[in-house]
């Protein structure tokens, strides 16, 4: 008897539930639908492209969770590495993709180049500084955006807080461009395209059997970084994420002609903010001297590739937000959380600036453009994530928490 009345409870749960996840699929598609109509009025196919990589960037980076601060907390608090792991299959296959293109020096008509930027103090100091940040604001660059996009409202005071700490570190330009640097070092230009591919290889498979040794060493066990999960409404494994945001990057480096950036944007946004409300005018700033930067700085924010990228990565993860059924913003935030993300998003902000990038463009794109910048990055980011793994407390955030 109880089985007959349960099974039609039952069939209509799941009936009720399928209509949700539609009724969730539909908004979804709807938002996304329209995000691409506002790039297709911009005018601009490559523009259009890139907004559309943009989006399916911040689809990856929500479904598969894929913030580099919470893989390295819990590195080092717990000995778990299923993230870190899927950072180095990450860089294995954007390496794998860059270096041959990179070496053609165009594809399909269109110039290429990567991140290869000099070995300086700068990198050091700016790395470390945003390690540190990066900890106490809940979140990386690309952690940031995609947080955002995904209903929390904390983020958003990192985020304002970021755009702040790069538009001052623009402005403080001449106390910190004269840091001690050497020449750009680029493994496939010394040493070939091939040997720089093994070297890459040898230094990766190094990596996650170090990795993989050092959980089970920890824990007593090892996570999957590989599984199932539903493309459409996730959650996806960090394999997946690890996979799509290689080949995302490297299909921005054949449409842009460089990879995937993200904080110059940041000044640009707060620089155009100051020229805006007349608090100073920063076409003047040294920092905005360089041909590039003054390109950027005069033309529309909407013909800047690397801000329609990253509006463009908010809405993704605003969509795949909206398919999990997981969008719920609340202003509930507390005092020191509210804090650490003042302090800690002026940390990233500035420190990505003076290290000529963050965890996306100096450490991803610069370590898959076989530039050795983007190894000393990390190598200076991650004592300053230990740093600020132990100053979390101060601000009432727990030291590692889970996925």
């Amino acid at each position: 008897m109880t089985t007959d009345h349960a099974s039609p409870t039952i069939a209509a749960l799941t009936a009720r539930a399928d209509r949700a996840s539609v009724r969730r699929l539909v908004v979804a598609g709807a938002v996304a639908g329209l995000a691409v109509a506002i790039l297709t009025a911009l005018g601009s196919g490559r523009l259009l492209a890139l907004g559309v990589i943009g989006l399916l960037l911040g689809l990856a980076l929500y479904h598969s969770a894929f913030g580099f601060s919470h893989g390295w907390r819990v590195l080092m608090a717990e000995g778990r590495t299923a993230h870190v792991r899927a950072q180095v299959l990450m860089l294995a296959v954007a390496v794998a993709l860059f270096l041959p293109l990179i070496a053609q020096g165009e594809v399909f008509d269109q110039p290429v180049r990567g991140f290869t930027f000099p070995l300086g103090l700068g990198v050091a100091l700016g790395a470390f500084v945003f390690g540190v940040g990066m900890q106490i604001a809940g979140g990386c660059v690309s952690g940031t955006l995609y947080t955002v996009g995904g209903g929390s409202v904390r983020m958003v005071i990192t985020l304002l807080a970021a755009i702040t700490g790069a538009t001052l570190a623009a402005l403080a330009y001449p106390l910190w461009e004269g840091l001690p640097a050497v020449p750009a070092v680029s493994l496939p230009a010394i040493l070939g395209l091939w040997p720089a591919l093994a070297l890459h290889a040898l230094v990766f498979a190094a990596a996650y059997a170090g990795l993989v040794a050092w959980e089970r060493r920890r824990t007593g066990g090892l996570a999957p970084i590989s599984g199932g999960g539903n493309l459409l409404t996730g959650p996806w494994p960090y394999a997946w994420g690890a996979l799509a945001l290689a080949v995302l990057n490297a299909a921005t480096l054949l449409v842009a002609g460089r990879p995937w950036g993200v904080t110059q944007a940041f000044a640009l946004w707060g620089s155009k903010a100051v020229e805006a409300t007349g608090l100073a005018d920063p076409v003047f700033w040294p920092f905005w001297e360089e041909p590039t930067r003054v390109e950027a700085l005069m033309r529309p924010l909407l013909a800047d590739a690397t801000s329609i990228m990253n509006v463009a990565v908010m809405a993704g993860a605003l969509v795949a937000a909206l398919a999990a059924g997981r969008f719920a913003p609340s202003l509930r935030i507390p005092v020191g959380a509210a804090l650490g993300s003042l302090i800690g998003g002026l940390m990233i902000g500035g420190g990505a600036i003076v290290a000529t990038g963050c965890n996306i463009s100096a450490f991803f794109s610069g370590v898959a453009s076989g530039s050795l910048h983007g190894w000393l990055w990390v190598a200076a980011a991650l004592p300053g994530n230990w740093l600020g793994l132990k100053l979390r407390p101060l601000f009432g955030l727990d030291g590692a928490p889970s996925r």
